[in-house]
């Protein structure tokens, strides 16, 4: 374990357990959150099953895609907690050269997926809230890996953190 590995970082833990904790907090939430969709009787969700599977499909396959090839490329260095490992290697090839985050953005993309064919408000909010909550994550993350990776900034400058050249 590298010396810098070893500092605490307060509130988080040393390799930022607690925003995994977190993390998967915000996860079982949303998968146990009520559809709530006030106003939507039965038969008009039925008779918007087609729209509603036209905007869910995209985000469900960007999901799988960023999910698989964001896995697939950093396979070496994956662990659950964001601090980066001590071999890592900075990985700008394959999905990492469209988004700096894929992983996160796998899982915002499949909550947007359910949030857009479920057409619940609740897990709109809870949506909001993951957004938040990862864009902190992968902030703490690139200060991290900016200390490992100096190189780190210049692909930071080039690269969207969870939307291709817009976020």
């Amino acid at each position: 374990m590298s010396q810098s590995s070893d500092r605490p970082r307060p509130g988080l833990g040393r390799r930022g357990e607690m925003l995994v904790a977190v993390q998967f907090a915000l996860m079982i939430i949303f998968a146990m959150t009520p559809v709530w969709h006030p106003g939507l009787s039965p038969a008009l969700l039925a008779e918007l099953l087609l729209p509603r599977l036209i905007l869910a499909i995209p985000f469900v396959l960007a999901a799988l895609v960023l999910g698989a090839m964001g896995s697939h490329h950093i396979r070496d260095y994956l662990t659950p907690l964001p601090y980066p490992v001590d071999h890592s290697q900075l990985v700008q090839h394959g999905v990492y050269s469209l988004v700096r985050h894929p992983l996160y953005a796998s899982l915002l993309s499949a909550a947007l997926a359910w949030t857009f064919y479920s057409l619940s408000l609740s897990h709109l909010l809870w949506l909001v809230i993951g957004f938040l909550f990862f864009d902190f994550k992968a902030r703490k993350e690139e200060a991290w890996l900016t200390e490992r990776h100096p190189e780190y900034r210049d692909y930071a400058a080039r690269v969207s953190k969870f939307i291709p050249y817009l976020y």
